[in-house]
């Protein structure tokens, strides 16, 4: 087995590569926050034809291959696949008004024994670099509802990064899966940037460290 893995500070490791091959090489893990790919139309909508119609219509047949029952987990989509009963769903209110040609909201399935939440606010426009790009607020926000012990968080469904981007941003250690190289380079580059970017009430991640040879 090989792929590629880029380490781009101590506790922040991306891979490009099938989350299935890289997931049982992974040790223990403190939460999982993703956006798995689950059929959404993209082929069929023109106002996603800008991108690749590729793979964003195919459906993941199942999550069991993802230690979500062993850690807090937040998923995308998560209703759309045959996961456990959960009180703690969360919900991405886009505030559209009923004319919006696509969801108004959004929801996500949670392990957490928590109450649903709802995020509401209003992101006038975000950067798309992906079919499925989320605003990194609502990432941001997802990251602030894990317990302030999950210190790794795993996206084996990192696309262009923005869970990574988030865990930076908030102090925490990340650890992300891309399939499509596209998408890992832009991850990578936008993960670097952010951690070039310094924020005073955060501890920054350390450089990685660099192995001796032998």
């Amino acid at each position: 087995m090989s792929f590629r893995k880029e380490t781009l500070a101590e506790g922040i490791e991306l891979y490009n590569a099938d989350c299935r091959e890289v997931l049982p090489t992974l040790g223990k893990v403190d939460a999982v926050v993703t956006d798995p790919p689950y059929g959404i139309g993209i082929a069929a909508n023109p106002f996603r034809q800008k991108h690749e119609k590729k793979t964003w219509d195919d459906v993941v047949a199942d999550l069991s291959f993802i230690p979500l029952a062993d850690c807090p987990s937040i998923v995308w989509g998560g209703n759309y696949f045959g996961l456990p009963a959960s009180q703690g769903f969360y919900i991405w209110d886009k505030v559209q008004p009923e004319s919006f040609s696509s969801a108004q909201v959004e929801y996500a399935w949670s392990s957490m024994a928590k109450p649903a939440k709802l995020f509401r606010r209003h992101v006038v426009s975000f950067e798309k670099h992906h079919p499925t790009t989320k605003p990194l607020e609502l990432m941001e926000w997802c990251i602030q509802q894990l317990p302030v012990d999950s210190t790794i968080v795993l996206d084996p469904f990192m696309g262009s990064g923005t869970t990574g981007v988030a865990c930076v941003k908030l102090g925490r250690k990340f650890i992300g899966i891309e399939i499509e190289p596209k998408y890992f380079d832009i991850a990578c580059k936008r993960i670097s940037e952010a951690l070039k970017q310094p924020d005073f009430f955060v501890e920054k991640p350390k450089p990685a460290k660099q192995e001796a040879l032998i």
